[in-house]
């Protein structure tokens, strides 16, 4: 599998011209798969505006998405914000996943950082629960940012399937060097393939880090290959990973962690007030898959 990493930097509230600037990249270089950063349609701190651009999957935003990968033959996972269509007024950070076909799915954001510069519980819903999706022969699990700090989340997608682990984020530079390391321990812990993709740029004074790449199962980093963009920051990076998937199977073999936490029972759960956290009660929804 040949996964394009766009390492970009959003124009903040401006969706139609991120969504012009993914179709021109994906035309440019079409491969089995193109991921861009969290929020990148909406770019990160938009605030309340977050309720005015979020998308409908079935409205315009959603079907230029899916002429972008129709027209590249290009599977295409991009954050964004979305309507949820649960409860009016709520809104969900989503990884949105669209292929050739014109299927459009979306795993929404499991934990939402609430704490120094991030504010992610003031505007979005979160959901409690992960499924794995679909592209043609392989599965492929959808994590966002902060839950990649969770190893259960992984660990439930590598459960259900999931051959390839794909996390977008909108981290900040402070954080790059703590996902250099939990990124590989994902896929060591689960004989998966990894691909992070982190936008760049500066936006109300953050300064968010790149530090996007791909790994095997067995956690060695992949080679990038550069390709020719319109690059607009510094920081800018274009990319393709080439990815055998076939791999996995044969290092589950040989590593069988999943096999053996599988013949587990599961562990009890965890009493949140133990460890000083908030009840989250109430606070979840269920992702549409």
């Amino acid at each position: 599998m040949r996964v394009l990493l766009a390492q970009l930097a959003p124009a903040k509230g401006d969706v139609a011209a991120n969504l012009d600037r993914l179709a021109a990249l994906v035309r440019a270089h079409p491969v089995d798969l193109a991921v861009f950063p969290e929020l990148f349609l909406s770019g990160y701190r938009v605030g309340d505006q977050v309720h005015r651009i979020a998308m409908e999957p079935d409205g315009a935003v959603g079907q230029a998405l899916r002429a972008a990968s129709a027209a590249a033959h290009t599977a295409i996972v991009v954050g964004a914000p979305v309507r949820a269509p649960e409860r009016s007024g709520e809104v969900y950070n989503a990884a949105v996943l669209v292929d050739p076909s014109g299927r459009l799915t979306y795993q929404v954001k499991r934990y939402l950082p609430t704490y120094g510069p991030f504010e992610e519980g003031s505007f979005f819903t979160p959901t409690d629960t992960s499924e794995v999706v679909t592209l043609g022969p392989h599965r492929i699990g959808l994590e966002i940012c902060y839950d990649a700090f969770f190893p259960e989340i992984t660990r439930s997608l590598a459960l259900a399937g999931a051959e390839l682990l794909v996390a977008i984020s909108a981290s900040p530079v402070t954080s790059r060097r703590l996902f250099e390391r939990i990124l590989p321990a994902r896929a060591i812990e689960n004989a998966a393939a990894v691909v992070y993709v982190n936008r760049v740029g500066v936006e109300d004074g953050v300064v968010f880090g790149g530090g996007s790449g791909a790994w095997d199962p067995r956690g060695e980093p992949l080679a990038l290959e550069n390709v020719a963009f319109d690059r607009r920051e510094p920081e800018e990076l274009a990319a393709v990973a080439t990815i055998d998937l076939a791999e996995v199977p044969r290092w589950r073999r040989f590593r069988p962690t999943l096999r053996d936490v599988a013949s587990r029972p599961p562990a009890p759960p965890i009493d949140a007030a133990s460890v000083g956290s908030p009840s989250t009660e109430g606070a979840t929804r269920t992702a549409r898959l």
